[in-house]
């Protein structure tokens, strides 16, 4: 897998803050942030970088190439 760039850490609260090329990219709490701990491995993070793109929203969709030829976007 490659690296997107994103990091995740917990902190006392036990919020996940996920930051994007050591900018602030999102903030999980609650049971959002319990399940994501279950799922991420600490000790490998490269394996969540997906979720993490998806979690805050930072994805390609797949539609910038129709978009970019839409009339409204002319």
């Amino acid at each position: 897998m490659a690296d997107l760039g994103f990091r995740w850490t917990v902190r006392k609260t036990g919020e996940v803050m996920i930051t994007h090329h050591g900018r602030s990219a999102g903030k999980l709490r609650g049971d959002a942030a319990a399940a994501f701990l279950e799922y991420a491995d600490p000790s490998a993070p490269e394996d969540v970088q997906d979720d993490l793109a998806r979690l805050t929203g930072n994805y390609k969709r797949g539609n910038e190439r129709l978009a970019k030829s839409h009339p409204r976007n002319r």
